[in-house]
């Protein structure tokens, strides 16, 4: 009976040295530990890619797969050997093997002086190509609302509806609890401030100007981005790996109509009231410390205030809000539009949406801060 053992043996002929593959070469004669070992081990001996140079012989493989022409392939360089005598049989099973074969990868070259230069062109043209899309979904939305006010019998009011509970409702509960320990903390840290120059009295100008006019929008808006801004991303990201929003798309919905303009909608009525709650929540935390460590009453705190902040403030913290929302829905919507089908870039689209987002508002605020810094001061 023929030895099925799979090795190589080697003639030296007047042509030059020529390998003999004997055996059988397949997954079943190759995963034994004692008859792999001894292959790798023969291999080695051989050198990596010998041979290309020398000839080869496989009319002597009793059998051959797939596996094992994976291992002659690799062994070869992943290129084909002169001369080589095989049946026509293995011949198609090595060119099935090297059509699907990844190529080896290229060793990594030394960077050049240019490739910062190339990367950071990259990066500005990909920046580039998301403020493009976010501008086209912005006029999308513009048009949408038209529509909306031309025929409001047709408007997606049920998700509107669904949104402003979910993004509004259900995020009441944590973002007052930050809201109340941050002003527990601001009015314990600016306490031991002004103490020190008998100026007590002010605790309420500064957490008054401070909590209504930036932390609390701000606050608000950088919770709600990450809370719903990635469930926005999250939720059109998996219409895209389930291949909805392709149906949608055969089905002639229009996604800006039923998909951007309600959350976009809903974010831009709900920011400016949980703006207002978690200010509201951030100045009874102060003014439950200050009581505590300065014995500004809260009857002083409540009367005080009016006067220590101008209403401008509030209303400028509104609009603040109004714009916080929306951009954090359109940035959503952005980037869960762009996901791929595949999880992958849903996990890497949600990701982005939320540091996106929350960089934009603090950016925004900034800007803000710099048109109406003599507004309500």
């Amino acid at each position: 009976m023929e030895d099925a053992t799979p090795r190589i043996d080697q003639h030296d002929t007047p042509q030059g040295r020529l390998h003999v593959v004997r055996g059988a070469w397949t997954a079943a004669d190759l995963t034994g530990e004692a008859v792999w070992e001894a292959l790798t081990a023969q291999l080695k001996g051989l050198g990596a890619g010998a041979g290309t140079s020398a000839g080869w012989d496989l009319e002597q493989v009793h059998k051959l797969d797939h596996l094992g022409a994976q291992v002659l392939w690799n062994h070869w360089g992943r290129k084909w050997p002169e001369p080589i005598k095989v049946e026509p049989s293995q011949r198609a099973v090595l060119e099935t093997v090297a059509k699907f074969s990844a190529h080896a990868p290229a060793p990594r070259s030394k960077p050049g002086w240019s490739e910062p230069f190339i990367l950071l062109g990259t990066r500005v043209l990909r920046l580039i190509d998301h403020l493009k899309g976010l501008v086209r979904l912005i006029g999308q939305l513009l048009l949408d609302i038209i529509r909306l006010i031309k025929h409001p019998q047709e408007g997606p009011w049920r998700d509107l509806s669904g949104h402003l509970f979910h993004i509004g409702a259900t995020a009441l509960p944590i973002t007052a609890l930050v809201g109340f320990l941050i002003g527990v903390v601001l009015a314990y840290l600016i306490s031991q401030q002004l103490r020190q120059f008998g100026a007590d009295a002010f605790i309420v100008n500064i957490l008054g100007i401070s909590l209504i006019r930036e932390l609390g929008p701000v606050l608000a808006a950088i919770l709600i981005a990450g809370r719903s801004g990635s469930a926005i991303t999250a939720q059109i990201g998996v219409m895209r790996v389930t291949e909805e929003l392709d149906a949608m798309r055969v089905m002639g919905i229009p996604r800006g109509f039923r998909l951007v303009m309600p959350r976009a909608l809903a974010l831009a009525v709900v920011m400016p009231l949980i703006s207002v709650w978690t200010t509201i929540a951030a100045l009874l935390g102060g003014m439950l410390a200050a009581d505590i460590s300065m014995d500004v009453t809260p009857s002083y705190f409540i009367n005080s205030l009016p006067a220590a902040v101008d209403v401008a403030n509030l209303s400028l913290a509104t609009a603040k809000s109004v714009v916080f929302g929306i951009l954090i829905a359109l940035i959503g919507c952005h980037y869960g539009l762009r996901v791929k089908p595949n999880t992958e870039s849903l996990g890497q689209g949600t990701t982005a949406s939320v540091v996106t987002s929350i960089t934009v508002v603090i950016l925004v605020d900034a800007l803000f801060a710099v048109l109406f810094k003599s507004v309500g001061i």
